[in-house]
C-alpha cells in the first residue's frame, strides 16, 4: 500500500511549479499503463503522495484513469479517494473492485469515510458502507443522520479521552496499552463523569510533564467546544479565530461525540473561499476541471441569461438617446469607458465587502464607516481619471465641454460604483442571501445603467 510518506524528488522542478506533478513522471505512468507493466506503474507510484496520485488522476482522460486503476489495483490507498475531486471520485470508485474498494475504506477515519459517501449515489454508499465493520458503519451511519455541512457531518468519532482526575502516567500509560488510537490527534479531551467534556490537554504538554502532574493543571486555558448541529462555516470561522487544532463535539446534552481537527476546519475554509470566488464569476460551486462540456455549459448557461438581460436594460437607457448619439458620433465611442470604469471600480469594492462579510469583518457597527470610505475611494479614483479623460476629450474631438461632460460622468459613477459595490451585498447578505451568487449582477447592472444614463444625459443637456 502507499503511505505518502516518502518525500517527492523536486530538485528538477522550478519555483513556479514546485508542487506540480513532473511531466517526465507522469508519461512514465501513462506509458506503464499501456504496456500494462504493473511492476513498473506500482514503483513510479509508490513514492507519491495520496495527494499527487489523485491530481495525476484528474488530469489524466477518463480511459487513461479507468486502465490506470485496474492495473494498480491492490496497491490503491483510501487516502487516494479522500483527495479527489468530487466530480472524479465516484467514477473511481465505480472502476475499483469491490474488495480494493473495501480494502481502501477501511483505512480512512470516521470523518473521511462521511466525506466520501455523503455524496455518492445510494448504491456506491451501500457498496462503501457494507466494506465497514460493524461499529465503523454505525459510527458512519450516525455521523450521516446529521444536517448537511453541519459539525456532524464534519467530526471524526474516534476520540481519545480521559477522566478528569487522571495523572499524566495514568494517560500516558492508557495512550501506550490502546490498540485502535486515531492516526493523527492533538488533545487528550479531559471528561467528567458524565461525558462531559471540561478541558484539552495537549500532547507536548503530556510528553513533558512529569507522571504524577494530574492532567487538569496541565490543561489549557482557552477551551471550546462545538454544538453537533452547527453550521460547518461557523466551526471553521472559531477554528481560524481562535486559533484552535482541535475541538471536541457535543450533543444537545452536552456530551462528547466526536472531535474536529484543524484540517477539517481549514478544509471548509478552503471550500468556502473557493465557492465565493466561483460565485462571483457566476459559476457553479459545483464546477470542476474534470467536467464534461455538456455540463460546464449547463452550468454557465443561467448566468449568461441573466447577464444578457442586464446588458438589453443597459441597451435600452442607451436607444433613449438615439437622437444625441447620431448627432454626436464621440458619444458612441467614448460612452463604453464610463460604464467599463464604474462596472471595474464597482467589482472591486463588492470583491472587498463579500470577503469582509464571510470572514464577519464587515458588520453593523463598521458597516457606515466602509460605505463612506468606498464612497471617497470612489471620488478620489473618479477625479484622477476625469482628469486623464477630460484632456483626452479634448485633444482627441478638440471639445473642452466633451471633456468636462465625460470626466463628471466618470466621476459620479465612479462614487455609485463605490456605494453599491458595498450596499448591494450588504443588504443581500441581510435578506439572507448568498452575497456572492448575486452581487455581482447588481452591481454591474447598476453602473452599466447609471454609467450610460449620466453620460449621455449629461452630454444630451450640455452639447446639444
Amino acid at each position: 500500500m502507499t503511505t505518502g510518506n516518502t518525500p517527492i524528488d523536486l530538485e528538477t522542478t522550478s519555483d513556479d511549479d514546485v508542487y506540480e506533478l513532473d511531466r517526465k513522471q507522469v508519461a512514465a505512468i501513462l506509458y506503464a499503463v499501456d504496456v500494462e507493466d504493473r511492476e513498473k506503474l506500482t514503483e513510479l507510484m509508490e513514492p507519491l503522495h495520496a495527494a499527487d496520485i489523485a491530481d495525476l488522476l484528474e488530469q489524466v482522460n477518463p480511459f487513461d484513469r479507468a486502465r490506470l486503476i485496474r492495473l494498480y489495483d491492490r496497491e490503491f490507498d483510501g487516502e487516494i479517494l479522500s483527495e479527489l475531486d468530487e466530480s472524479v471520485r465516484e467514477e473511481v470508485i465505480s472502476v475499483l473492485k469491490p474488495d480494493v474498494l473495501a480494502e481502501a475504506v477501511r483505512e480512512l477515519e470516521s470523518d473521511d469515510v462521511v466525506d466520501l459517501v455523503e455524496d455518492l449515489e445510494e448504491p456506491q454508499q451501500e457498496a462503501i458502507l457494507d466494506a465497514l465493520e460493524d461499529a465503523d458503519r454505525i459510527a458512519v451511519e450516525q455521523a450521516l443522520a446529521y444536517p448537511e455541512n453541519s459539525a456532524g457531518r464534519l467530526m471524526q468519532r474516534e476520540v481519545v479521552m480521559a477522566p478528569e482526575h487522571w495523572t499524566v502516567g495514568q494517560a500516558i500509560d492508557f495512550m501506550r496499552d490502546s490498540d485502535d488510537l486515531p492516526e493523527q490527534f492533538y488533545h487528550v479531551i479531559l471528561v467528567d463523569p458524565r461525558l462531559h467534556p471540561v478541558g484539552n490537554v495537549m500532547l507536548g504538554k503530556i510528553m513533558a510533564a512529569k507522571r504524577e502532574i494530574p492532567l487538569r493543571e496541565i490543561a489549557e486555558d482557552d477551551f471550546q467546544t462545538i454544538p453537533v448541529d452547527q453550521d460547518e462555516e461557523d466551526v471553521a470561522y472559531a477554528f481560524n479565530q481562535y486559533h484552535l487544532i482541535s475541538a471536541p463535539v457535543t450533543d444537545d446534552d452536552g456530551r462528547l461525540v466526536g472531535v474536529i481537527t484543524i484540517d477539517d476546519a481549514m478544509a471548509v475554509l478552503d471550500e468556502e473561499h473557493e465557492e465565493d470566488i466561483l460565485r462571483l464569476a457566476g459559476v457553479a460551486e459545483e464546477s470542476s476541471l474534470s467536467d464534461s462540456v455538456a455540463d460546464t455549459s449547463k452550468r454557465r448557461l443561467p448566468w449568461l441569461g441573466v447577464n444578457l438581460f442586464t446588458a438589453i436594460c443597459a441597451s435600452l437607457v442607451i436607444s433613449q438617446f438615439e437622437d444625441s448619439i447620431s448627432q454626436l458620433v464621440s458619444l458612441a465611442i467614448l460612452m463604453p469607458i464610463v460604464a467599463s470604469m464604474g462596472g471595474n471600480a464597482g467589482t472591486q469594492s463588492l470583491t472587498v465587502a463579500v470577503r469582509a462579510l464571510a470572514t464577519r469583518d464587515l458588520t453593523s457597527s463598521n458597516m457606515w464607516r466602509v460605505i463612506r470610505r468606498e464612497v471617497m475611494v470612489g471620488v478620489l479614483n473618479g477625479l484622477c481619471f476625469a482628469l486623464v479623460l477630460g484632456t483626452i476629450g479634448l485633444m482627441w474631438f478638440g471639445s473642452p465641454m466633451l471633456g468636462v461632460v465625460i470626466g463628471s460622468a466618470l466621476v459620479v459613477n465612479m462614487i455609485i460604483a463605490g456605494f453599491a459595490g458595498t450596499v448591494v451585498p450588504i443588504v443581500l447578505d441581510k435578506l439572507g442571501v448568498d452575497p456572492a451568487l448575486a452581487s455581482g449582477t447588481f452591481v454591474t447592472t447598476t453602473t452599466d445603467v447609471m454609467g450610460f444614463f449620466i453620460f449621455l444625459g449629461l452630454a444630451t443637456v450640455v452639447l446639444l
